[in-house]
């Protein structure tokens, strides 16, 4: 189970850490999401001046998820 944190603190970590720049390698992901959900996420990303998309990248790193999965899968390759 992914690692909880208080929601507040990782939008507010999202919000701090939003102007790191730099080319990352990309994957890409589609998702069905509520309409509620999706016009928050487009005035928060409005407000940051940042895309929805990297928006939703930075909450998933900073819900602990991404490091919960390499903590967990690195060194598995596809057979």
């Amino acid at each position: 189970m992914a690692k909880q944190k208080n929601s507040r603190k990782v939008i507010k970590n999202v919000i701090s850490n939003h102007a790191k720049s730099g080319k990352k390698e990309i994957s890409q992901l589609t998702i069905k999401i509520d309409k509620k959900l999706d016009n928050a996420l487009v005035i928060l990303s409005k407000q940051i001046n940042i895309s929805k998309n990297r928006l939703i990248e930075d909450i998933l790193y900073e819900s602990g998820i991404i490091e919960e999965v390499d903590e967990n899968y690195v060194g598995i390759t596809n057979v």
